[in-house]
């Protein structure tokens, strides 16, 4: 059994739990709330382990709210699949699904549907790394391409996306690299 849960990407000078809508969630080392390594910047990930304390469109909204920077959610089942949805300040949003083949099995939507969405999730997920500042030497590409891929953790592929939108990575790294939190059961 794998991961079931939110990841939530933002940048801020505080911890991320630390914003209002949280309502004072604290991490929790046995697995209710942990955060990954964060990454240069602010940028940081905390993973929850059940559900958000909201709506995660409303937490999405509210986050880049009181960051005023792009933020992400990344809902991900069993760790096999995962819905990401980003925001930018003024409102561009973005959506697309990781591990598209399993992702078109556990929504019985047709492959081809998902696959036709790839080049345009890329393109607007490369913007809205680009409106965060960064990303101007990544090929769409590389986007798509990672878009298309596969890995047994959606989780992991979820942080191989943001290296790739040209997120910096972690300082520091487990020695299984995967990130901070990552269940491999």
């Amino acid at each position: 059994m794998g991961f079931t849960g939110e990841l939530v990407f933002g940048r801020s000078d505080r911890p991320l739990l630390q914003a209002p809508f949280f309502g004072g969630a604290r991490e929790d080392d046995e697995g209710g709330i942990t955060s990954w390594q964060p990454r240069p910047g602010g940028w940081q990930t905390w993973q929850f382990h059940g559900t958000l304390p909201g709506d995660p469109e409303y937490v999405l909204r509210a986050l880049v709210e009181w960051t005023g920077a792009p933020a992400c959610i990344a809902s991900v089942h069993d760790s096999d699949v995962a819905l990401v949805v980003g925001l930018e300040p003024g409102g561009g949003r973005w959506d697309a699904w990781l591990n598209p083949k399993t992702a078109a099995a556990m929504t019985d939507r047709p492959l081809p549907e998902l696959a036709a969405r790839v080049p345009e999730d890329a393109a607007r997920a490369l913007s809205w790394a680009r409106n965060a500042g960064l990303g101007a030497n990544v090929a769409v590409a590389t986007i798509e391409a990672t878009l298309r891929s596969h890995d047994p953790f959606a989780e992991e592929l979820f942080d191989t996306l943001l290296t790739h939108l040209g997120f910096p990575r972690p300082r520091t790294r487990r020695p299984d690299h995967r990130p901070v939190g990552t269940l491999t059961e």
